[in-house]
């Protein structure tokens, strides 16, 4: 199998082998001091301003995105979403059930967002942003320059999703002053789904703090608690914890962020190269290194992820809904290479030459 998807993705021989393992008991210091290198190492990674602080949540990056709008915001807030997609979505919805007061900017499928758009919330007493960093579904990855001067002079917390994001696109913390950011295992992390990672700064902290979430499981308040032994509150994926500990030691030896977004803005100008020629045009014009959206000319996308995945054993991300037939998308996270990136455009060509596709 050759996965090109944004999740799960391909892991590479050191983390696959640490899975194959028998998963050891973790109330012990040595658990504790791998919880403390990973704590540091993702704090370093995400750009994090001094003081911040890392929770490791056992659940998929949905898990933290609530987490984080649970024990951040409060009903007293006002929040801004955009919602360019299912992710952003997915904000508002937590927005509603939690009670979070709340405006959402609504962007068509792939459109970016500019000033415009917020310009008429200035001076309007919002007290948060929420923002998927780049929308896993459409592929578009937001201005965040724009977005960060935007909210310091509004004075507004910055909640940044960047599932698909982290270590794919240029992300620092405390350049952009973003006070939350999410990001998941399975993503450019590279290993099993199953946990996500919260990373805090100060002014974080101090709402979490000052606030009392109905919750028991993703109360942050626990686990910030518990992170201070290097503990989680409750039983966590610690296989899945002892990869992500071996996939930052290997960054941080391969040059760290930098090294790994140069190497993933690479591999996706690669394969964006490679597919000129091919019935297929770039659906979003600011897209992320993370993934390449395409749309189709003469044949269904849905089609073509299910050739693609039962004749030649490669996956891709098909599209839901409207754009089921219209679009897929391409990831570039993970364990791949150019020579993978040969593999898939050459299976382009060979449904061609088979009347496949046009």
């Amino acid at each position: 199998m050759l996965n090109f998807t944004v999740g799960p993705v391909m892991s590479d021989e050191a983390v696959l082998h640490i899975g194959s393992e028998q998963v050891p008991y973790f109330r012990t210091q040595e658990f504790s001091d791998i919880m403390f290198e990973n704590e540091r190492l993702m704090l370093r990674f995400a750009g994090a301003p001094e003081g911040s602080r890392a929770v490791f949540i056992t659940g998929s990056g949905t898990a933290s995105m609530e987490a984080s709008v649970m024990n951040v915001l409060t009903p007293a807030d006002r929040a801004i979403v955009i919602n360019g997609g299912s992710f952003g979505q997915r904000f508002v919805d937590l927005c509603r059930i939690h009670g979070i007061p709340h405006t959402e900017i609504h962007l068509d499928f792939c459109q970016p967002l500019t000033a415009e758009h917020l310009a008429p919330l200035a001076g309007k007493g919002y007290t948060a942003l929420l923002v998927n960093v780049g929308e896993t579904s459409t592929g578009v990855l937001y201005d965040m320059e724009m977005i960060s001067r935007f909210c310091r002079e509004q004075g507004l917390l910055l909640i940044a999703d960047t599932i698909s994001t982290f270590l794919a696109d240029p992300f620092d913390m405390a350049t952009l002053a973003a006070d939350v950011m999410i990001t998941g295992s399975q993503k450019a992390l590279a290993c099993p789904p199953g946990v996500s990672v919260i990373v805090l700064s100060p002014r974080a902290l101090q709402r979490i703090a000052s606030n009392t979430p109905r919750c028991l499981y993703l109360n942050l308040q626990e686990a910030l608690k518990n992170g201070e032994r290097g503990q989680t509150p409750f039983t966590p994926a610690v296989g899945i914890l002892l990869q992500i500990h071996r996939r930052l030691l290997d960054i941080e030896a391969r040059g760290g962020v930098t090294t790994e977004v140069s190497r993933m803005a690479a591999l996706a100008a690669d394969f964006r190269r490679k597919i000129s020629g091919l019935p297929f045009t770039m659906a979003a014009s600011t897209p992320s290194n993370a993934v390449t959206s395409l749309r189709t000319q003469g044949i269904s996308a849905y089609e073509i992820f299910l050739k693609l995945k039962d004749q030649y054993h490669i996956w891709i991300c098909p599209n839901g809904g409207e754009l089921r037939d219209t679009i897929f998308r391409v990831g570039h996270l993970g364990a791949l290479t150019p020579h993978d990136n040969d593999t898939l455009i050459e299976a382009f060509h060979d449904m061609q030459r088979k009347k496949l596709i046009p």
